[in-house]
């Protein structure tokens, strides 16, 4: 089955971009699942653009923990996101794969949700389907579990301002490694 991606892959992680070696083996790894959300209404409170750190809900670097994971996960954090090493159910990570990049925490998933991250992906990111149909990123990740995420850096966005911009800005901290403060 073949996809093909209509919007720009903005938040794709440059194939040269790596955590420093020594930074990635001492930091912690998780197991979770991972779905995707939009920066809309339904999917979100009644703030959709402002995510629960005060920062702008920005589709090429923000995803949301689950509430449980606040102590390990704090805002602020860089996590790196491996797919599942199996293929299950509604998981479409090889798809949008691409899309998602490194992550900043920066917003909080809704209580009822645990050993979860969450991805915002733009409204405007669709994949055309082999059938003609096209599909919004988040509803294409649908639900994947034992997806492999480790803590890669840290950003200071006490002030909602300083959360990076781009890919590439995360990819630059993560490079210089000088910002990783994890507790």
């Amino acid at each position: 089955m073949g996809l093909f991606l209509l919007a720009g892959a903005a938040g794709a992680l440059p194939t040269n971009a790596q955590a420093p070696q020594a930074l990635v083996a001492s930091q912690p790894r998780y197991s979770l699942t991972l779905t995707g959300y939009n920066a809309v209404p339904g999917q979100t409170d009644d703030t959709p653009f402002v995510t629960a750190s005060g920062a702008y809900t920005n589709p090429e670097v923000v995803a949301a923990r689950s509430q449980d994971l606040k102590d390990e996960l704090p805002f602020g954090t860089i996590i790196a996101i491996t797919g599942p090493s199996t293929k299950s159910g509604t998981c479409g990570y090889g798809a949008v794969s691409d899309t998602i990049g490194y992550r900043v925490i920066a917003d909080t998933m809704n209580v009822r949700y645990a050993n979860r991250i969450d991805v915002v992906f733009g409204t405007k990111d669709r994949y055309l389907l082999p059938d003609g149909r096209t599909m919004n990123a988040a509803s294409l990740l649908g639900v994947c579990t034992g997806v492999s995420v480790q803590v890669v850096g840290f950003v200071d966005i006490s002030n909602p301002n300083k959360l990076p911009k781009t890919q590439a800005d995360v990819v630059a901290i993560v490079e210089r490694g000088n910002q990783l403060a994890i507790k």
